[in-house]
C-alpha cells in the first residue's frame, strides 16, 4: 500500500515528496481557484521519470454537473486540459470533485451532465488518464455527498472505462457517512476505490464542513482511519495540515507495518 501526500511546493514536487518520505504525491497543474489551461511543468521529465507516483488534483472551481452553461462548459474543457497535463506528468489519474447544483435544480440533470462529460470524451478517444470522482463534504444539492448520491452518480458514469473513484474520509465523515465500513459500502456501489484521501476532521460528524486535521489530532479515531485504508486497498494521499504531514506519513507506515 503506497502512502503519499498532497505536495504544496509545486515548483519541486519530487524533492518535497522525498523530504516527507512519501511513496506517491498529489499536485495541482494550475491555480486551484482557476480553470485556465495549464502551462508545461518545468520539471515534467523529472516527475515522469521518478519512482514516486503522481496523481493530479483538478481545480476546485470545476463543476461539470452545473446547469449553468457559463460554469459547466469551461469546467468540461478544464477537465480535458488538466487530464492532458496529468498525462504529461505520467500521473495515474485526475481527481475531480462531484460538484453541486442550485436549490431549485433537479439532481437528475446534474448526473446527466456527468454522463455527457464521459460520452463526449469517448467520442474523441477518451480521457488520457482516469477521472477519479471524489465524494464531497457539504451541500444538500451535492452530487457526491452521500452514498445514495454516489449510487445515482455511478448509475450515470459507472459503465465508462475511465471513470474511477476517490474516497475522502473527512468528506465522508462531514457528510454523515459512518467510516467503520465505508470502504466496503463504496465498493458495493462502484466496484472500486482507486485512491483514498486520508484526512482527519476538525469538525463533528455530519457537520457538512470540510476542514482537515492531522491523523492523531482530529475528531475521527485514527485507528478507524487505518482500518479504512486496509479495507480500501488503494493508494493513499494525505491532505492534512503541512506542519504535521511528515508525522502523519510516519504514523501510517508504523500502523501498517
Amino acid at each position: 500500500m503506497r502512502i503519499g501526500a498532497h505536495v504544496r511546493q509545486d515548483s519541486d514536487p519530487i524533492g518535497r515528496a522525498e523530504e516527507l518520505g512519501a511513496e506517491l504525491l498529489q499536485m495541482f497543474v494550475t491555480d486551484p481557484q482557476e480553470w485556465g489551461k495549464p502551462k508545461p511543468h518545468p520539471k515534467a521529465a523529472e516527475i515522469r521519470d521518478s519512482p514516486i507516483d503522481v496523481v493530479v488534483h483538478s481545480s476546485y472551481r470545476i463543476n461539470v454537473a452545473s446547469l449553468n452553461n457559463r460554469l459547466r462548459m469551461p469546467s468540461r474543457q478544464a477537465v480535458i486540459n488538466q487530464a492532458l497535463a496529468a498525462k504529461e506528468l505520467g500521473a495515474f489519474g485526475l481527481v475531480v470533485h462531484g460538484g453541486h447544483l442550485r436549490d431549485d435544480e433537479d439532481a437528475k440533470d446534474g448526473y446527466e451532465n456527468w454522463r455527457k462529460l464521459f460520452e463526449r470524451a469517448n467520442e474523441k478517444g477518451g480521457f488520457p488518464v482516469p477521472i477519479l470522482i471524489e465524494n464531497t463534504a457539504g451541500g444538500d444539492h451535492a452530487m457526491a455527498r452521500s452514498l445514495d448520491n454516489i449510487a445515482r452518480l455511478w448509475d450515470a458514469v459507472g459503465e465508462f472505462e475511465n471513470a474511477g473513484f476517490c474516497l475522502d474520509t473527512c468528506h465522508a465523515w462531514a457528510g454523515g457517512e459512518d467510516l467503520v465500513d465505508i470502504a466496503e459500502r463504496v465498493k458495493a456501489i462502484t466496484g472500486r476505490i482507486d485512491l483514498v484521501h486520508l484526512n482527519n476532521s476538525r469538525d463533528e460528524f455530519d457537520s457538512g464542513r470540510d476542514r482537515h486535521d492531522n491523523l492523531e489530532k482530529g475528531l475521527i479515531d485514527p485507528e478507524v482511519l487505518v482500518a479504512v485504508i486496509k479495507a480500501a486497498g488503494a493508494p493513499v494521499i494525505l491532505e492534512t495540515p503541512e506542519e504535521g504531514l511528515a508525522d502523519d506519513i510516519a504514523y501510517l507506515k508504523k500502523a501498517l507495518a
